[in-house]
């Protein structure tokens, strides 16, 4: 990702370098990697200055615009933060009248306008991420299957679930190797790695590797799930600036 000094940033971006700083402390803007004395931005902190000057145009104030990234960095999105979703979105089981979604008894919510003989169903089922029951695609995960059932427009909808799928799936091996050679190396320090300490207790051990799990799950939690909301946020932000320019008036 590209990095730009205060400078670079204001001339990209449009914003002056003094509303910038000024972004910054009232915590709109998240803060800049330091590097000696240099502050140096990147890509995300020019999407948030789109964001915040599109915000600014249709009339919210800065105080609004800061409590909203506040929500979105504490793992809420905007739509959220403006309680929107529930507006918006129909509930997997509520129905709309055009092949809706069921929940059903086991959990899963099958999806009867989805076709099961395409070749998405057929990769998901390889993943086990959907089932076919009675020639009815059936979503395995009540949430995957929720988030499925409020779009009419499913094909794109399983085509990014495909690539979630195989984009953690990739990583999720090495991390969970990396983290058992945490695992291994907090039992050594504790019992030696030969597990031959005189002082070894099972029931220590098992608390040990109980301890081990929660820390690893809420540090993973608390740094990977706001790291994506801020990515996508960026990405967003940017279709949000494309769709303003589109609307601008334009002179005679």
């Amino acid at each position: 990702m590209a990095e730009y000094r205060l400078d670079a940033l204001a001339r990209l971006s449009g914003v002056s370098a003094r509303n910038i700083r000024a972004y910054r402390e009232r915590g709109l803007l998240d803060p800049p990697r330091r590097q000696g004395r240099a502050a140096l931005y990147d890509d995300v902190h020019l999407a948030q200055l789109a964001t915040i000057d599109h915000l600014l145009r249709k009339g919210f104030n800065s105080a609004h615009i800061a409590e909203f990234f506040a929500s979105m960095r504490e793992g809420t999105n905007l739509a959220d933060s403006l309680g929107l979703r529930r507006a918006v979105f129909v509930s997997p089981h509520s129905g709309n009248g055009s092949g809706a979604a069921a929940l059903r008894r086991d959990g899963g919510v099958a999806l009867p306008d989805v076709d099961p003989a395409i070749d998405e169903v057929r990769q998901l089922r390889e993943h086990g991420l959907v089932d076919v029951v009675d020639g009815v695609v059936v979503v395995t995960d009540a949430a995957i299957g929720g988030v499925l059932a409020r779009t009419r427009h499913k094909l794109p909808y399983l085509r990014a679930v495909l690539h979630v799928y195989d984009a953690t799936h990739r990583a999720i091996g090495g991390l969970a190797a990396d983290l058992a050679d945490g695992l291994h190396e907090c039992v050594a320090t504790r019992f030696g790695a030969a597990l031959d300490s005189p002082d070894l207790d099972v029931h220590e051990l098992d608390r040990i590797m109980r301890d081990y799990c929660d820390l690893a799950d809420t540090m993973l939690t608390q740094g990977l799930k706001p790291e994506i909301v801020r990515r996508l946020d960026a990405v967003a932000a940017g279709y949000i600036a494309a769709l303003d320019r589109q609307v601008e008036p334009r002179p005679c």
